[in-house]
Order: C-alpha cells, then structure tokens, then sequence
C-alpha cells in the first residue's frame, strides 16, 4: 500500500516543501504533487531542506490547478481549520488514516490529501472539490500548524493505523532474557550469602523472604548480564567478609 498522495497547494517557500518531504518519508509517503509553488519549481532549497527525502522531491508532479493535480483520485481529503459555509463529512487524521487504509486496500480507489499554503491555506473552492473535511482537533484558542507539522500529523496517523510496534520495549542491548535456571542458581547462591551473613533473624523467615525476594527479581525481567552482575555482588561481598571494611 502505497499510502495517501500529498497535494501541496499554493506552497510558498521551497524550504517548507522540502519539510514537507521530509516528513512524508518519515510515515513512508512518497507521492508529492505540488499545485502553483510561488518559487518556481525544481527548487534547490527543497532538495536542501528535504535532509535526504530527494527521491520525494524529484518526482514530485507539478500541476497548474487543483482539478487536474486530483483529477485521478477517487477520494479527496481537505486539510483546513476554519469553518465552512458547506455541508461536508468531518473527520479527525485518525479516522480519515482507517478511511484511507480500508479504501486502498481494495485496490481500487486512490486517495489523496490536500494542504494548503502557508499564509491562508485552502481556498473555499479548493475544499469544496473534496470528499471530506480533515480536522485536526486541537487546542481551540491557537490551532495554528505550519505546512510540514500538517503533513506530519496526517502521515504519522497514517502509517501507525496499521503499525505493530508495541507500547512498550526494553532494550536489552547484546543481552538476552536470562533463563530460569540462571535465575534459580542466582538466588540460591544469593540466599547462602544471606545465610552466612546472618541476615535471617529466625529459621522461620528463611522461606518468606526468599520468596519475595524471588518474586522480585522475576518481576525484573533479568538479563543474562543481569545474572552476571549480581553474581559479581555476591562474590565481592563473600570477599569483604562479615566485618565492615576500614572506615566503613
């Protein structure tokens, strides 16, 4: 799936087209269709600004109006924050991305995304060749955006509508989980080290202690270099011995 074609309209700098670039192929956008550039287009500065997204910038299409930049898309998404004299389907980028995806799946329509320039955005007839009305909600005193942070947010919901990435990850780095056979001996050797420490006050709190302090370490999520590490304490207190150390 290729994702949602970008139609910048009316952009004006080759600087925030080159942002815009960028932040496509950050989400894996690709396709960049540019409506009017003010600066003239091919633009060194959107090369420049584009920090490695020139595959973008190079095969962005150019096109005079809006009609004929969309003229082969089924489904036109509008980007703008104001309201309209018009009755039009309103979606948030996150229901407008599940949109897209479902649409394109079938391999039958293209969609497509368009964002306006920078000073005014899109034009009332601009918006009304559009299927739906994306707006972002944001804070209602100060919605404003700038062209590339437009497209970010439309891409990002885009790409992670159907992105697997976890919550959550520790990175562990070269190390691996530590198994529970290497957790079992640690804890062994760890409770004979409390043994001859004389950490147990009574033979009766032996098993109570131990089994929290086994609970603790499995809730830990240990690595082997984890094992490792606590093994290394163990045997540097075994060697300090059960006097404190000069000055301790």
């Amino acid at each position: 799936m290729t994702g949602p074609v970008v139609v910048l309209v009316d952009p004006q700098m080759g600087e925030n087209i080159g942002m815009c670039a960028r932040a496509m192929l950050n989400c894996g956008l690709t396709e960049m269709r540019i409506v009017r550039p003010r600066d003239g287009w091919p633009n060194q500065k959107a090369i420049d600004a584009s920090s490695g997204a020139v595959d973008v910038i190079e095969n962005a299409a150019l096109f005079d109006t809006v009609e004929e930049a969309v003229a082969d898309l089924t489904r036109i998404y509008a980007t703008t924050g104001r309201k309209r004299e018009m009755v039009e389907t309103v979606m948030t980028p996150r229901a407008a991305a599940a949109d897209i995806r479902k649409r394109e799946s079938t391999g039958t329509e293209r969609c497509g995304v368009l964002f306006g320039g920078e000073r005014s955005g899109l034009t009332t007839e601009d918006v009304a060749l559009a299927d739906v009305i994306l707006r972002v909600p944001l804070n209602p005193d100060f919605k404003s955006l700038n062209l590339a942070q437009a497209v970010l947010l439309v891409g990002y919901e885009w790409f992670t509508a159907e992105d697997a990435t976890p919550d959550s990850t520790v990175d562990i780095g070269d190390s691996r989980p530590a198994t529970r056979n290497e957790i079992d001996i640690m804890i062994e050797r760890l409770g004979r080290g409390l043994d001859d420490g004389g950490f147990f006050r009574s033979p009766d709190m032996r098993p109570t202690v131990m089994r929290n302090i086994r609970m603790l370490f499995q809730r830990s999520g240990l690595t082997d270099q984890d094992i490792r590490t606590v093994h290394g304490i163990v045997e540097s207190l075994r060697r300090a011995g059960p006097e404190p150390r000069k000055g301790g």
